[in-house]
Order: structure tokens, then C-alpha cells, then sequence
């Protein structure tokens, strides 16, 4: 699979992400995949062309991408903040790829939003992008603003 026609952007991220000023959860999915590390001010660097660009790289792991999505933004970062994006080592077994359980941090956000927990097989039935995305939004103790609009656009819970 090659680069989308458009940036992958959930429902819920078109707002928030303020036509790109923060980092929408597609390129925090490949930036965690890769074990590459930006700052908001380095993001808002970039030209919105080049932002755009980054979230057009797919949520899957072909590895016929894997070299492009880190190469461009290194050149992308280089060219235009005059730095680089530092390295981590990426969680090779993280929370969010197995479906044998609901995370516990997932509980504890739904909590806070007022759901009652995932079962098992819902968390089993989400693709692997969405069960990346309610984990990065359930990472801190207290209640994100996109969580309860992802569960929604997931289709975990009604509409209020």
C-alpha cells in the first residue's frame, strides 16, 4: 500500500488537529513505529505541504514503506528546521497489538469519560490503528478531550 490520496485523519482529529498545527494521530503512529521523536515546534516547522504529506503514510506495516516515512522526515526536518528527529527504541511488544486483554490504562480512561470498560472482544474487534489511537489518548490519568469522540467514531459507544 502506497501513500493515501489525502491525510489520514479520524472524524474526531479534524478539529483538534487545527488543519495540522498539532500532530495527528497517524504520524504519531508511524513517528512511534519507527522510534522517531519530534516536538510540537519542530512539527509546526514544517511547511503544511510536508505535514500534510507525513499523514498520508499508511497505518499498516508494509514493509515496502518502512524506509520512505523516516527518510522524508528527515529530509522534511533538515531542510526546513535545520534538525533532526531523535531516536528511541520502540516498544517491540506494546500494549495496544495484543487483543488478549483491554489495557488497563483503556479502562481507566473510560472510566474517567463515564463508559463502562471494553470487553475483550470489542477491544479484539477494533483494527490495530484504532487500538493504537485509544491507547495514545488514554496514556495520561486524566480524561482527553478526543477520547470520548474516538469512542464514538469507533462505534463504542452511542452518541450523547
Amino acid at each position: 500500500m502506497g501513500l493515501s490520496d489525502a491525510p489520514l485523519l479520524f472524524n474526531f482529529e479534524i478539529e483538534s488537529s487545527e488543519d495540522f498545527t498539532y500532530i495527528p494521530m497517524i504520524v504519531r503512529y508511524n513517528l512511534d513505529r519507527f522510534g522517531l521523536r519530534i516536538s510540537l515546534e519542530q512539527w509546526q516547522m514544517l511547511p503544511l505541504e510536508d505535514r500534510k504529506l507525513l499523514a498520508r503514510f499508511p497505518a499498516d506495516d508494509d514493509t515496502a514503506i518502512e524506509p520512505n516515512f523516516d527518510h522524508a522526515l528527515f529530509e522534511m526536518m533538515r531542510t526546513h528546521a535545520n534538525l533532526e528527529p531523535s531516536w528511541f527504541q520502540p516498544d517491540d511488544r506494546p500494549a495496544w497489538r495484543s487483543v488478549d486483554a483491554v489495557p488497563e490504562p483503556l479502562v481507566e480512561q473510560s472510566a474517567l469519560a463515564g463508559l463502562p470498560a471494553l470487553d475483550v472482544a470489542q477491544w479484539g474487534r477494533l483494527a490495530p490503528f484504532q487500538r493504537y489511537v485509544l491507547m495514545k489518548l488514554s496514556r495520561k490519568p486524566k480524561l482527553n478531550h478526543d477520547f470520548l469522540p474516538a469512542m464514538r467514531e469507533f462505534g463504542l459507544t452511542a452518541a450523547h
